[in-house]
């Protein structure tokens, strides 16, 4: 092989792996390890749909510890999971939750999840007058 030939080779192992690492799985199965079971289904994140057809930025989901939107993230940015800031697995809600504040709630996976995810699709709902946008729990933890 000639030294234009490795060269080239090079070239193209270097780009796709680029374009491998930038990549982001269209879709996303929220099945996070931290639970040792799971009790509903596993949802799935229709990672390309929100971002191609809805246009949504990814600080509308990525945000920092103060919970302001990560503006300046693009596709194939590195992300830490949300169970990295909200480490408790499980959702804490009615009795247990009385008398917590917002930032105590929101160290639940889950709810932080939920608060994020639930929030948008009402929104989203409202506006356009529509229930397009899931928001119970049927309409995205499909039947075990």
């Amino acid at each position: 092989m000639g030294k234009k030939s490795i060269i080239m080779v090079t070239l193209i192992l270097f780009c796709a792996a680029g374009l491998m690492a930038g990549s982001v799985p269209d879709v996303i199965q929220m099945d996070n390890k931290a639970y040792s079971k799971h009790k509903k289904g596993i949802a799935s994140f229709t990672h390309a749909k929100h971002v191609n057809d809805y246009k949504i930025g990814c600080g509308e989901c990525h945000h920092d510890d103060k919970g302001t939107p990560l503006t300046a993230l693009k596709e194939g940015d590195s992300v830490q999971g949300c169970i990295e800031c909200h480490p408790k697995p499980g959702q804490l809600k009615g009795k247990k939750a009385k008398g917590l504040s917002k930032a105590e709630k929101l160290q639940y996976h889950a709810n932080a999840v939920h608060d994020n995810c639930i929030k948008c699709h009402r929104a989203y709902n409202k506006k356009n007058k529509t229930k397009a946008a899931p928001y119970t729990c049927k309409k995205c933890h499909p039947k075990k």
